[in-house]
């Protein structure tokens, strides 16, 4: 939504997320029986999760840049990068709370990560290489900052050298800016919290 500059139009519910938080609670069972984040309520009362989901309905139905790739390649292509990214890399981080898969997860996540270093090597500024950023790049930016955070402790950024670049350059949109004004308990993001 930051990306796509229509924040302002929602509002935003945050919910505590621990291995037992609200999401797992019956009010928003009652939404989402998955017990997942996030739930895009719409002025209908239908409720849509999943966020390729929400991005894919927020891009059709707002005008301005399509996050998602303009032309039919670029959203193959996006689909694509974002499948890898989101199977191979964001869901093995996600999956080292569980101790019996944090070796593992954290070594399958590495060699991705290693990968996608080596595409951006190739001059791109962003996955798909175009001048701005599509879905599959928010979720290699998801990957990035939760690698940053306990219990991951996986700093992406200390391993990769062109995803160095690529971190940084995220950290410079308004939209990021946006998007993590609390600092998300990042250090290095203190410098965007707002009172």
């Amino acid at each position: 939504m930051a990306e796509k500059g229509i924040l302002d139009q929602y509002e935003e519910e945050i919910m505590d997320m621990a291995v037992i938080g609200e999401q797992k609670g019956w009010r928003h069972k009652k939404v989402n029986p998955c017990a997942e984040a996030p739930v895009l309520e719409l002025s209908d009362g239908t409720y849509l999760s999943e966020t390729a989901a929400i991005a894919q309905y927020l891009d059709d139905t707002h005008p301005g840049r399509k996050i998602l790739g303009e032309t039919v390649l670029e959203q193959a292509l996006d689909r694509q990068w974002d499948n890898r990214i989101w199977i191979q890399l964001l869901y093995r981080f996600v999956t080292t709370v569980h101790v019996q898969w944090t070796f593992r997860g954290r070594k399958e996540g590495l060699q991705t990560a290693a990968m996608l270093d080596k595409h951006l090597s190739n001059s791109r500024k962003w996955v798909l290489g175009g001048e701005e950023p599509t879905f599959c790049d928010t979720t290699l930016c998801t990957a990035i900052m939760l690698g940053k955070i306990p219990p991951m402790h996986t700093d992406l950024t200390h391993h990769f050298e062109f995803l160095v670049a690529y971190w940084s350059r995220w950290k410079e949109r308004d939209s990021f800016k946006r998007a993590y004004n609390s600092g998300d308990s990042i250090e290095e993001l203190a410098y965007l919290k707002t009172e």
